[in-house]
Order: structure tokens, then sequence, then C-alpha cells
């Protein structure tokens, strides 16, 4: 007896272990954006689909209103994204980069900020709820929308953020519960805002980095109340903040462009270290196998950078003229940031996905490249964030082309699944369930019988 309860106690510490190294936790829904653990990586499930087209393995497509690229998110048997519609016709987006200006005014006419909740198994629209109605106060980035944050859910509530208008909480069923006001502000280059709210345990918290008064802030999660607002040294930034567990503690990680940093679940600053970003920081901080990821890579800017992060890190620091060689970074890569789309980790190997249609490969634990830059095909472009489950790699294009990437030290595509259209939010994975938005709908993919 003594025996077999010696066993348990050291399984239950080795599971508690491995939740805090960076580990998966199985959560079979998708809450948030890029799933639970926010590194892209789903359940294997012999239902998830290794081939998909307008037709095959289709269990469903739902067209959606207006525009909007925030990502699904799935609790149970809902599905949850955010779209804004426009009285007036909208110019359709273009692929590809823009370089300069976004759109310089506010577009005109009366517009609808609204919340879409589908069946997962049918893709039925249970509700809608329009939070907001009225012309926008702000330009935006002309490649993206008025809905471009992605909700986040805890499984008691749903989260909504429109980043430049307010945050708005529903229970599941679509009732409003609370909300507040955002003040927009103006954003670099007329951008917009485009950072997603996280949900961890009784919290919300978002960030909002612009031009004039960036900050971050936590609120209740049943009663709305703030909890704390932290002012920001930050330019504007759009990259998602991460609740980074770790063997030492919990930590709240968000890019800068000025400055990294973690903070603890009050507000507090852990650590910061000047950032060394690129001049635009849009991909997410991730951590995977006890080390955690930030990179930011505009294409214009002669650094990008890569850092591997160990855990452990206090106080202010300035990194060396090579930060390799600083205590807090298990490896360093000066130009390996990709633009807009978040990295993944899978199988042990660091994949990067650039939006000019390159791929390259490192290894995790010591950033030593395993193959470098590799184009997937002539004019293929790229936004949303790549995934992974069943021993296979994605990474949809913006032309709506998924790219079935096999794993390993030399880079091999093994087959292509065409939707030919465009496409630039990352997709969600649940319950063996594939969710694809495009411009216009969201398709469901399964394997069928």
């Amino acid at each position: 007896m003594k025996s077999i309860l010696r066993l348990a106690l050291i399984l239950t510490a080795i599971a508690a272990s491995s939740s805090l190294s960076g580990q998966s936790t199985p959560n079979p829904n998708w809450p948030r954006f890029r799933g639970p653990n926010g590194d892209g990586v789903a359940e294997d499930d012999p239902r998830l689909p290794l081939r998909w087209s307008r037709t095959q393995n289709l269990a469903w497509k739902t067209e959606i209103p207006g525009q909007g690229w925030s990502c699904p998110v799935v609790w149970d048997n809902r599905v949850f994204l955010t779209t804004v519609v426009s009285e007036k016709k909208t110019d359709k987006p273009k692929k590809g980069l823009y370089q300069g200006l976004g759109v310089r005014k506010p577009r005109s006419g009366r517009h609808a900020w609204q919340v879409y909740c589908l069946d997962l198994r049918s893709g039925d629209i249970l509700w809608k709820r329009t939070v907001h109605a009225g012309e926008p106060a702000v330009p935006r980035h002309p490649k993206a929308s008025y809905a471009n944050e992605t909700p986040a859910t805890d499984g008691k509530r749903l989260y909504v953020l429109f980043g430049d208008l307010g945050l708005y909480c529903f229970d599941l069923d679509g009732k409003p519960l609370w909300s507040h006001k955002i003040e927009p502000k103006a954003t670099l280059w007329d951008y917009g805002a485009a950072a997603s709210p996280i949900v961890h345990e009784d919290r919300v918290i978002m960030v909002y980095d612009n031009q004039e008064e960036s900050y971050i802030a936590s609120y209740d999660a049943a009663t709305g109340k703030q909890r704390w607002k932290r002012k920001r040294d930050e330019p504007s930034t759009w990259a998602t903040p991460y609740i980074w567990k770790n063997p030492l503690r919990t930590e709240l990680v968000v890019c800068g462009r000025n400055k990294n940093r973690a903070y603890d679940l009050q507000g507090n600053v852990l650590w910061e270290f000047n950032g060394l970003m690129s001049s635009l920081v849009i991909p997410s901080p991730f951590a995977k196998d006890g080390l955690l990821y930030l990179t930011s890579g505009y294409i214009g800017d002669p650094i990008r950078p890569v850092f591997a992060i160990k855990p452990g890190a206090n106080g202010k620091w300035k990194l060396p003229e090579n930060p390799a060689d600083d205590e807090h970074i298990e490896w360093y890569l000066r130009k390996g940031g990709p633009y807009n789309a978040s990295p993944i980790v899978y199988q042990g190997r660091y994949y990067t996905l650039f939006d000019r249609g390159f791929i390259s490969c490192h290894d995790a634990k010591t950033g030593q490249e395993i193959y470098g830059k590799t184009r997937f095909a002539p004019g293929a472009t790229f936004t949303a964030s790549p995934w992974a489950y069943n021993g296979k790699l994605f990474c949809i294009s913006e032309e709506g082309t998924t790219y079935v990437v096999e794993p390993g030290s030399r880079f091999q595509v093994l087959h292509q699944n065409k939707l030919d259209e465009l496409t630039i939010a990352t997709p969600a994975i649940s319950q063996g369930r594939l969710l694809i938005r495009t411009y216009s709908s969201i398709y469901c993919f399964t394997n069928k019988p």
C-alpha cells in the first residue's frame, strides 16, 4: 500500500512539473488565440484531417457578413468570433505587404461591431450580438479590419476586445455581463490595435500599446472591476500577451518595442530588458519545453531578433553586444524574426514562417540551424500563424492554400489544400474539427468515414 501511495505522489509531482515547464496541457477546447497553451499545437486526434477542400472532408460552411480577422475560439459545442459590418461597401483587402501608411481617414458610414456564436457540430448561428453601432473613430491598416482581436473564454464567460472601442463580457448564451469603454488613441501609421485579450484564472488581461498613452490592465473576470492598470513606456505594438507558467512562478509576458517585460499577476514588473526588437512588434510570445520565445521581424529592419529565454530572470538589465552571452538568454538570432506570423515549436524544432513565402527551422533548445529560409511556392504570402497536429505542420497562405509540411531535418511539403479565398486569420482546432476563417466564411473540416 505504501509503495502504491509513493508511486501516486511521484506521478503527481511529475505531472505538476511538466505543466509548469511549458509543456502542453491537454484541453479539448480552443479558448484563445493559438489555442489553450498559446503555441499553436493541438492534441493529436484521428478525426483531424490532413486533406481538405471546399468539398473534401467539409463538415459545414457558414458565411459571416462584414470584415473580421479575429480567429475562432471554441468551448464545448460553441464557436465564437467577431466581425464589423458596414452599411457602405468597403474595399476588399489585398494580399501581400503594404509598405508605409495605413488608411489615413476612418472609414465612413455606419458600422456594427458584432459577436457571433455558432454550433460546432452544424455551423448554425446560435446567437449574435451588436456591441456598438456608429462611424469608426480611428483609421485602420489597409489589410486589417475593425475586428482584429481574437476573443477569449474560460468556459464560464466570453471576453471580447475591439481594440480601439471596448472590452465586453458575455455569458456563453450571449447575455451581456459587463463592459469597459476604451478611449481610442493614435497608433503608428494609423494601423489601429490588434493585440488579443487573455484570461487566466479569475482575471482578464489586455494591453493597448499606442502612440499616446500605452497601458496594460487586469479586470475581474466575473464582475469586470479593474484590478490594476499600469502605464507602459511603449509605442504601438500588436503582440498578444502570454501567461508563462514555469517551474519558478507564473509570469505575464508582454513584448515591447522599447523593452520586453514580465509582470507578476498583480502588475508588478518582474524583469525587463532593452528589447532590441524590430520597429513593428507583432508575433506573440510563447513557451515550450522550459524556454520562452520572443521575436519580431519587420522586413525593413536590419535587426529581426529571436530570443530564447530561461526562467529565473529578475530586475532590469541591458543586453550585451552579443545577446547570446547574456545569462538569461539560452540562444539568440539576430535576423531570424518573422513579420506577422508567430513561430511554432514542434517535435523539438523551432519553425519560423515568413510573410514572403519562406520557412526556416532551428533546434528549439540550441538555436542551431537545421535548414535556412526555404520557399514554399512562387507568389505565396503568409499572415496567419502555423499550427500542428498528428505529426504534421500546417501553414496557410493568404490565398487560402494550406501547405502540409513533414517535420524533420529537411523541408518537405506533402500536399496542398486549396480554398482559393483570402485567409489571414489563424485556424482553430477542437474536438476533431479544424476551423478555418476566410474573408467571407468559416469552414469546418473533419475526417469523414
